[in-house]
């Protein structure tokens, strides 16, 4: 009876699987113009997640999520001053009467709580790639846990309320197919604070610890320095040349590793740029955000986590989400950094496994003088990368062609750059 049950289970699976992937699956793809396709032999070795997505059915009005049975995350952001000239108004979709002191993008993203089936067969998976020890409880139970929300069925077509400062309450979605709301909301805060909190399900009185992740807004004027930086192998060992790195690094790393030297390198720009916006830029989809929040609570400045979209229904997604097409999702997203703070002054970083010199070398272009330095780590020792093509001076010097020589520099240790961001403190004041 019970290899009946499991093979009705799987026909079930399957069947919810076919309709979604029939009438939703190219809404799916348009809500996430980034999520890369997963390549055939990756497909065929990483299981599929028969149940990620929910069927919606056409034109159905959006529901309230409510939090006994859904969980909403607010990702950090940072406001900013509404623009006053008309093509960045209309890049945010202001209306013209419209004129708030601040603007944020708040995103959310939306699940069925512990909705995943079949987890230990997804732990044990990734328990087998990794040769990790089936009775080692701690790491089994790591894995598990990190593996939730990628088990976990998206929540499309809702709504939630949020509370801004415990003060104000705004209301977010439709979430897409996906699971993800973003939108430009105004914030009706008349002087500067340092930081205001949202949380999920306003108008809920209890709310379980496990149904919501609440958002820290920063504040930055128009004026001042920003950095975006990329979060896998610049500033955190995740190996992403390497099938086997990033499972490793992703899902049974108990501490997520550090670069050596990164660390204190951010804390001194911080420090000598007075504070600048961040931006951490990643490639990573957003099933990862509370691993990597606590992360860069853990080693890094507080600052405003972009993550990408997902559409797949494969593990294999993962992979491919740090390994496929990052060059136009990340210039797409830096365009949008643009549209809050155009005056500011950027330094960005990033590192040679992938396509961050080509995404830099592409928004210092579109946008002549806001970036005022470009710092690239090159990557060694990882198996299955190519050093000799990706190091090479030919793959920067393209990357970067008709850019000045002296904005980009590529380094092997975060300590050779202390003093030219000294001199960027410098050249400012």
């Amino acid at each position: 009876m019970e290899h009946l049950k499991k093979l009705g289970d799987e026909a079930l699976a399957a069947g919810h699987q076919l309709a979604v992937g029939v009438v939703d699956s190219s809404l799916i793809d348009k809500d996430a113009p980034f999520s890369p396709e997963v390549p055939l032999d990756l497909k065929k070795s990483m299981p599929d997640l028969m149940d990620r997505f929910a069927f919606v059915w056409p034109g159905s009005k959006p529901k309230d999520a409510n939090p006994e049975d859904h969980a909403v995350w607010l990702l950090d952001n940072t406001a900013f001053r509404a623009p006053e000239d008309e093509e960045t108004r209309k890049l945010l979709n202001l209306a013209p009467d419209s004129h708030p002191t601040w603007l944020v993008e708040y995103v959310a993203a939306y699940f069925i709580r512990n909705s995943g089936r079949d987890v230990s067969k997804f732990v044990g998976f990734i328990a087998e790639k990794l040769n990790i020890d089936g009775n080692d409880e701690g790491t089994m139970s790591l894995i598990s846990h990190r593996l939730q929300p990628f088990l976990d069925t998206v929540l499309p077509n809702h709504l939630v309320q949020i509370k801004i400062q415990k003060t104000q309450e705004q209301t977010l979605g439709a979430s897409s197919l996906q699971g993800i709301s973003s939108q430009i909301l105004p914030l009706n805060i008349e002087a500067k604070p340092v930081s205001v909190t949202s949380q999920p399900f306003a108008s809920f009185p209890v709310v379980p610890p496990t149904a919501g992740i609440s958002n820290t807004t920063a504040f930055a004027e128009p004026e001042g320095w920003a950095i975006i930086s990329d979060i896998d192998d610049t500033i955190k060992i995740t190996q992403t040349p390497s099938r086997i790195g990033i499972l490793h690094n992703t899902f049974a790393e108990p501490q997520p590793k550090a670069v050596a030297g990164m660390p204190e390198l951010y804390a001194h720009m911080d420090k000598a740029l007075q504070q600048p916006a961040f931006f951490y830029l990643s490639a990573s989809p957003y099933n990862l955000y509370p691993f990597l929040k606590d992360f860069r609570n853990s080693f890094y400045p507080h600052g405003t986590i972009l993550l990408r979209d997902a559409s797949w229904q494969n593990l294999g997604g993962l992979i491919s989400s740090l390994t496929q097409g990052t060059q136009a999702y990340k210039a797409a997203r830096i365009v949008h950094i643009h549209s809050w703070l155009p005056r500011r002054k950027l330094v960005c970083l990033g590192d040679s496994t992938q396509r961050d010199p080509e995404a830099y070398g592409e928004s210092a272009r579109r946008f002549p003088g806001w970036i005022h330095k470009i710092f690239i780590r090159k990557v060694t020792g990882i198996a299955g990368m190519d050093e000799k093509d990706k190091n090479s001076d030919e793959r920067f010097e393209k990357a970067f062609e008709g850019l000045p020589r002296d904005l980009w520099y590529v380094f092997e240790n975060p300590a050779e750059l202390g003093e030219m961001v000294d001199e960027l403190a410098g050249n400012s004041s």
